[in-house]
């Protein structure tokens, strides 16, 4: 069926994504704030995939899928020497800025990492900047990456604050898919009904389940499943810029659409329309690669690793602790039991403050099977206790706060009980953006020493953190700075 039969059926495509296109095509981002988050948040996404090339089971992902392949005017792959198609190139990015749960974070009815979609986008935008000057034509430059990147924020951000897909089994990824088809096929010149054709395609998709991230399958998948749904993404918007048919009712129609079939046959709700508040919201992950539910709660360890160590106690003198918190680290980081490999433990509160108490630090090596096997952890952990505080859940969801509060309370072998150490916003928090960024640029500067020799080091410095320049800067210089 072509689309021209379509239009003879009268088919009019479902509301939830003509609201999308009119969006991504149409509204103009005025909002300097969104703006300047963007370009910090492209920076620490970017470093968060060169800390991850230290993993060998994240770099073995990566490259393309056939070995020796390489694409001409492919997208290159940061920190490394591959240069590959736009689909396999996202997923690469993808999956490198993922990997250690350290990218920024949206937490809402469904949460997520919106900036998983800057896999998509800047691949895309790469490979076809490398086109454009192949043809004597202009390249994009970075403000272009940053404008898809506000505009996939808020489509993501914007449908996870009432809609949990957490509920029905599914992964937060499938938001990943579709913000990013959605302006992948902007970015690609498609018109209208060509983006309606892409977009009604990512809803129809297969969607990945959350088995992936809870006891008993904790696993690496959720690692690299955001590169995986923003590489589906490219793949989508191409076949639509072919001219593949869409499916105008895919998520209202009746029985088969995705609202009957996966959704309990709920319709999406929506509170606010699409602008530019989720990037001028998120979450940057600055001081721990920590599932962002436990993000103040292991501020609050470190306090208390600090004031133990001034009274002269360890973390063994400790008899219990109890974490006072919101519904949602209940539901997805309170774990008991065994933890089989770090992507158990960098979901699991109690892991995550334990490590803190003991050592007076949280770094990504600490999820690995050598600081794992010390016993002390796990004792740790078994005197652990969480409770949902109702009022820490309201400012969860309070647009006007948004709270990731935490509590914690440690009772001593010898009777102390020391004062409860509560922590409501974490650095990253929108609330905390003067403390934030320093330290965030900071990170990034980490990042880059991880990779590169320090005269790379400097050049990517010097075009990085010239706000300006780097806006006007095509994006494959920008890349061609981050090859090894």
């Amino acid at each position: 069926m072509t689309t021209q039969t379509q239009r003879s059926l009268h088919l009019q495509f479902d509301k939830v994504m003509t609201d999308i296109v009119d969006y991504v095509i149409d509204f103009p981002i005025t909002s300097n704030l969104a703006y300047d988050t963007a370009y910090y948040c492209l920076l620490d996404t970017l470093g968060c995939g060169m800390e991850s090339l230290e993993y060998p089971a994240c770099k073995k992902l990566l490259g393309p899928l056939i070995p020796g392949t390489i694409v001409p005017n492919g997208t290159k792959v940061p920190g490394t020497q591959f240069q590959l198609d736009p689909i396999q190139g996202a997923f690469n990015i993808g999956t490198m800025c993922r990997w250690l749960d350290f990218n920024d974070t949206w937490l809402a009815a469904e949460w997520g990492h919106p900036s998983d979609n800057l896999g998509g986008i800047l691949a895309t935008a790469d490979w076809l900047s490398r086109e454009n000057i192949s043809k004597g034509k202009k390249p994009l430059v970075i403000r272009n990456v940053l404008t898809a990147m506000i505009k996939a924020h808020e489509i993501q951000g914007c449908i996870a604050l009432e809609n949990a897909f957490n509920k029905v089994g599914l992964d937060h990824v499938i938001l990943v898919k579709v913000a990013s088809t959605a302006v992948v096929a902007q970015m690609l010149g498609l018109n209208r009904e060509q983006i309606l054709n892409a977009i009604s395609l990512a809803w129809v998709d297969g969607h990945s389940l959350r088995t992936y991230r809870h006891t008993p399958n904790t696993g690496s998948r959720k690692s690299w499943a955001a590169g995986d749904a923003t590489s589906r993404a490219v793949r989508l918007a191409l076949m639509a810029q072919k001219g593949e048919m869409g499916y105008p009712t895919a998520l209202t129609a009746n029985t088969w659409g995705f609202y009957d079939s996966l959704f309990r046959g709920q319709a999406f709700k929506f509170q606010r329309p699409y602008g530019s508040y989720v990037m001028e919201n998120v979450l940057f992950k600055i001081s721990f690669p920590a599932e962002f539910h436990a993000q103040t709660a292991v501020e609050a360890a470190l306090q208390l690793y600090n004031q133990l160590q001034q009274m002269g106690k360890t973390a063994d003198d400790i008899e219990s602790i109890n974490i006072r918190t919101h519904e949602a680290c209940i539901r997805i980081i309170d774990k008991q039991g065994t933890l089989h490999n770090p992507a158990d433990r960098d979901h699991c509160i109690q892991y995550m403050v334990a490590i803190p108490l003991i050592f007076g630090r949280l770094t990504a090596s600490d999820y690995e099977d050598n600081i794992a096997q010390d016993s002390r952890v796990d004792t740790l952990r078994a005197k652990m206790y969480c409770h949902e505080d109702p009022h820490f859940t309201q400012d969860y969801h309070d647009p006007d706060k948004r709270s990731i509060a935490n509590g914690l309370t440690v009772k001593l072998k010898d009777g102390q009980v020391l004062d409860e150490i509560v922590i409501e916003y974490p650095v990253g928090h929108q609330r905390r953006r003067q403390e934030g960024m320093p330290l965030l640029l900071k990170k990034f500067r980490t990042n880059l020493a991880r990779q590169f020799p320090e005269t790379q080091q400097l050049r990517i410095l010097s075009a990085s953190l010239d706000k300006p320049l780097l806006e006007d800067m095509a994006v494959n210089e920008y890349l061609d700075l981050f090859v090894i």
